[in-house]
């Protein structure tokens, strides 16, 4: 499930016993279901692992090339659900995403949605199914960015 996420920490005791205070006191823990569905995927069968991998490599694939079609700066994830992108000069990354919306019903993520950091890029999800990664993709590529206001 997209969103229910598990982890653990491992490392220099004093700074996992300092990780665990901090937990204690900002949240109450990982829903047992979750718990459960995590035992289930580290020591049940693998199989299903090769042929996720395959799909997601082929999504990355098939939106960084559109992405690039674009003339967008991109780099290619090496294990994500993402793709980040450079948003061309003159855009906020806020102002691109929502040109892409208005303009060919694409919903990407601006980068400042995570911070200052995030800002002069867009994500892009490989989380939907293909035939709506293909759609998107040739929407993309068959669009041209509009000068930016100003530009």
């Amino acid at each position: 499930m997209t969103g229910w996420r598990i982890g653990m920490a491992v490392g220099n005791a004093d700074m996992v016993q300092a990780l665990f205070q901090i937990k204690a006191n900002l949240d109450s823990g990982i829903p047992q279901a979750v718990q459960e569905m995590a035992i289930e995927a580290l020591t049940g069968s693998q199989d299903c692992v090769d042929e996720n991998v395959a799909v997601y490599q082929r999504r990355r694939d098939r939106v960084v090339s559109a992405v690039r079609s674009l003339g967008l700066p991109v780099a290619v994830p090496q294990a994500s659900l993402y793709v980040w992108a450079g948003v061309p000069p003159g855009y906020t990354s806020a102002e691109l995403a929502a040109r892409l919306l208005e303009e060919i019903d694409i919903v990407v993520t601006p980068g400042s949605s995570y911070g200052q950091y995030g800002e002069g890029y867009i994500r892009l999800s490989l989380t939907t199914p293909d035939e709506q990664v293909e759609k998107g993709c040739r929407r993309l590529e068959s669009w041209q960015i509009p000068p930016a206001k100003g530009g």
